[in-house]
């Protein structure tokens, strides 16, 4: 599908997603966010789609699913506050441009596709179906490029950690 195809779908579908979103979530910024990745969820599969005449439909249903997905998100965050112990001091870490300097030099030592598995579900904080989805292989394949990253990550942590305290 050619750009100009896509901005007709863009301008033709988008404005009433939106809308729709924004009954959803009462919130015009977060309703353009949720559409906007919707989007480009169903526009990269449009090649796949059973009916690409019917864009409008997966466009309605691939809006819902991210409500559902980012209402079951702050639900989930809402949990985990809950839990806290009102009582006890909030200890901030201050941030050691060092650690993640030296992070970011790890992470470009793994494979493409174990740090390509690892950014989405720990930086982008993806699920492994989403993760799947975005590299096109299946959950069993994320979980193993996951857990291979990790371990390499692991295992060579005190060198990257000590290459950083050099620099």
């Amino acid at each position: 599908m050619r750009d100009d195809e896509i901005a007709v779908l863009y301008r033709r579908h988008v404005p009433a997603a939106v809308a729709l979103c924004r009954v959803l979530v009462h919130d015009e910024h977060l309703a353009t966010d949720l559409v906007h990745d919707a989007f480009v969820r169903v526009a990269g599969r449009l090649r796949t789609l059973r009916d690409p005449d019917a864009f409008n439909a997966y466009l309605r249903r691939a809006v819902i699913n991210a409500v559902a997905s980012h209402a079951r998100h702050v639900a989930a965050e809402q949990r985990a506050i809950a839990r806290l112990d009102p009582t006890e001091p909030l200890v901030e870490t201050p941030v050691d441009i060092s650690d993640r300097a030296a992070m970011t030099r790890a992470l470009s030592l793994l494979p493409p596709r174990q740090r390509l598995a690892v950014v989405c579900r720990f930086y982008l904080d993806w699920s492994e179906s989403q993760t799947a989805e975005s590299m096109r292989c299946s959950v069993g394949t994320v979980k193993s490029l996951t857990s291979r990253g990790l371990a390499a990550l692991r295992e060579r942590q005190g060198e990257w950690m000590e290459s950083a305290d050099e620099s």
